[in-house]
């Protein structure tokens, strides 16, 4: 499933997938892949990418049915 929020949270801060990457340490290919539904990321980076973002797990990883 596509990461949506995680998309708009990045945009909002004028951040592209590159900036993002840099900040917690991965490939952009990365965060792609995490938005497209692609990847399902470990805690740790989940955690490193709501810091970058300014955002709770919540907010960005839960997906209410």
């Amino acid at each position: 499933m596509k990461n949506l929020k995680l998309k708009a949270a990045r945009a909002a801060l004028d951040m592209s997938q590159q900036d993002l990457a840099d900040k917690v340490g991965v490939s952009r290919q990365t965060i792609n892949s995490i938005e497209k539904g692609d990847y399902n990321p470990t805690i740790k980076l989940c955690i490193a990418i709501c810091k970058a973002l300014g955002k709770t797990l919540d907010e960005l990883f839960w997906d209410e049915m």
